[in-house]
């Protein structure tokens, strides 16, 4: 019997949560359900989930706080709910550390497709045995297994999934300039919308990670009404 992907609802309304539980469970999802940040705790005590579908307003914990805290211990997959939309919010979720956002109201097949662009592309990064286990770029080195980055000093640098994913689809295309709607589909599986500066957070998040200073990038490029390019050559280590 093929396996379900489990998916966690942390969202204060009863009816949205009813709403997705049905929508999911009829797509072929296991779904589990929790009204605020303790219950979503619980859940996560109880079983580890594919994916967390996350709502911003909550009470007593919000869920950028949530997410942050989440991002801390684990690299599970994040869509952030807002209710109002507005761009703030969906900067600062993705600045905590979530995979996409959705604004309120929602389409569930919108939700649904997002979803499934987000798990297919995690699952297709590299992590087999036989594949590269590290790839050295710029002094780093990228440990595939493991999915954190090593410093040329040494220090060992924790990634996001979605940090990682952004990562491995630059050093997939080393020296190549990739614009945001080629690094949304890589990543995310959707065309950016206009007005949509997640992969620009994105990518300034990946360079602090790489050290990398904003105004003159070494390894992370902005390339003028192009995009991003990672300029730098790629080694493929056993």
């Amino acid at each position: 019997m093929e396996r379900q992907d489990h998916v966690l609802v942390v969202d204060d309304d009863a009816e949205i949560r009813s709403l997705l539980a049905e929508y999911l469970g009829q797509n072929g999802y296991r779904v589990s359900l929790a009204r605020d940040g303790r219950e979503m705790r619980q859940a996560l005590e109880a079983s580890r989930p594919d994916i967390i579908v996350l709502d911003v307003m909550l009470p007593g914990e919000d869920g950028l706080a949530l997410c942050r805290d989440l991002r801390a211990r684990s690299d599970t997959p994040v869509i952030m709910l807002t209710a109002r939309g507005e761009e703030l919010d969906r900067i600062i979720g993705i600045e905590m550390g979530a995979d996409d956002y959705l604004a309120k109201p929602f389409n569930p097949r919108e939700l649904l497709a997002r979803m499934k662009g987000i798990l297919r592309r995690a699952r297709a990064l590299p992590r087999e045995r036989n594949g590269p286990q590290r790839l050295r770029f710029a002094g780093w080195v990228l440990d595939v297994a493991a999915r954190h980055l090593v410093a040329p000093d040494g220090v060992i640098v924790s990634l996001s999934g979605t940090e990682y994913r952004l990562l491995s689809v630059f050093l997939e295309h080393p020296n190549r300039v990739l614009d945001r709607n080629q690094l949304m589909d890589l990543t995310l599986g959707r065309e950016a919308t206009p007005f949509d500066r997640s992969i620009d957070v994105q990518v300034s998040r990946l360079r602090q990670r790489l050290r990398d200073d904003a105004r003159e990038p070494r390894i992370i490029k902005t390339v003028r009404n192009g995009g991003y390019v990672l300029a730098a050559t790629v080694e493929r280590l056993a």
